[in-house]
């Protein structure tokens, strides 16, 4: 695989791929976070969830097959795989909020040094809502954050969050095109790079502190 080829998207989410197991039940956020169905084998035991109520979405269909009853929370065509279900509104959110989870995959706007996500509303400008990001984050097992390094220049991962917060829990995981950042007690920990990006330029990207233990590893793909 070349990495150069890939887009700063497919990045993050072969990358996030990684840190799923067989045998998790997963929810994936719309937009970025929903491409890293397409990097899991069907095969793999892995089931993922949508707020709007289907367990075991697959990857996207290839055009021309999309079903319009079968999409993700965010209104784009999935596939299912073999032993997938359809369940209410209402047993969805109750497997969020019951902590039956393994782990979400959610976009973010800002991340801060707390670990604390925004990622739900930019103040002055229309949204849908929240959707399940509230409950997701404060409900499931793990929260990896699937977003780009920075936004239209401006650092994502910030001393604090300026957008509302989420939820006032700390994520588990951070995963951009650039760097893996783990919130921790003592603060946000480099632990991988970027294809061919090296820690300084991950800092000059970055205004809050990062903590560097040692010479972190690049990110493996594959």
């Amino acid at each position: 695989m070349d990495k150069t080829t890939l887009s700063p998207k497919d990045i993050i989410a072969r990358r996030v791929a990684r840190e799923i197991e067989p045998g998790m039940l997963v929810n994936l956020g719309i937009g970025l976070p929903s491409m890293v169905a397409n990097h899991i084998p069907s095969d793999a035991g892995v089931f993922f969830q949508a707020e709007n109520g289907v367990i075991g979405l697959g990857s996207r269909p290839p055009e021309g097959m999309e079903d319009p009853n079968l999409t993700d929370a965010g209104g784009g065509f999935v596939t299912a795989v073999p032993g997938a279900a359809s369940i209410d509104s209402a047993m969805s959110f109750g497997l969020i909020r019951g902590g039956h989870l393994d782990m979400t995959v959610l976009g973010g706007l800002q991340v801060d040094e707390r670990g604390f996500l925004a990622n739900w509303m930019v103040p002055g400008q229309m949204v849908p809502g929240m959707g399940g990001a509230m409950d997701l984050v404060a409900g499931a097992k793990r929260v990896i954050v699937a977003m780009v390094h920075s936004a239209k220049g401006s650092p994502k991962i910030v001393p604090e969050c300026t957008l509302p917060l989420t939820a006032a829990r700390r994520v588990s995981l951070i995963v951009t095109e650039m760097a893996v950042i783990e919130p921790t007690e003592e603060g946000l920990v480099l632990r991988e790079r970027g294809p061919g990006v090296g820690v300084e330029a991950i800092r000059a990207a970055t205004s809050a502190t990062l903590l560097v233990p040692s010479e972190p590893p690049e990110m493996t793909l594959a």
